[in-house]
């Protein structure tokens, strides 16, 4: 974390959000986030629509676990339905991947849709990898994807733009 905060220093970049490789964190990264000034996380998947103040979790095998108090980190969650990665590429034994286009297409418009008619103020995060929605056949979809949203009258925003835009109530 020191190490990548110190090279984007060193050419005037301080980011505000992180999200971890492959939305996996550990029972320190609340806390590392917190000493290092970021304000945004998009590493949880706790809601599909909706930001909320991350709050720090005593994990109990034989018991209910307990929720410490909100932090001043606001998690903008993602949804795995919501990643192009795991639908398109493949991995040996792991990852089914090489899903035809459409079907990422489709499923990316009917959740946009349905939280456009259900859920009032959603935040629809999406994740997108560039050697996977790069592609000619995959880029064209987002193309699709982002005309269908604009006709709908979708905000796109940056997760700084999101946070900015979120009133904290506790």
């Amino acid at each position: 974390m020191e190490m990548g905060l110190e090279a984007l220093a060193r050419i005037g970049v301080k980011p505000r959000a992180y999200r971890s490789p492959y939305w996996d964190l550990s029972e320190n990264t609340l806390g590392l986030l917190e000493r290092y000034g970021f304000d945004i996380d998009s590493s949880l998947l706790a809601n599909d629509f909706h930001p909320y103040w991350v709050r720090p979790v005593e994990v109990h095998a034989n018991r209910g676990n307990v929720f410490g108090p909100p932090s001043s980190i606001l998690e903008i969650p993602g949804q795995w339905y919501l990643t192009d990665f795991s639908q398109v590429e493949y991995i040996t034994g792991f990852q089914e991947g090489m899903r035809p286009a459409d079907d990422l297409l489709d499923r990316w418009k009917a959740i946009f849709d349905y939280a456009v008619a259900n859920e009032e103020g959603a935040c629809y995060a999406f994740v997108v990898h560039p050697q996977s929605i790069g592609r000619g056949h995959m880029i064209t979809r987002l193309e699709q994807l982002i005309q269908h949203m604009k006709k709908q009258g979708a905000w796109f925003a940056t997760l700084g733009e999101i946070a900015d835009a979120t009133e904290r109530v506790i």
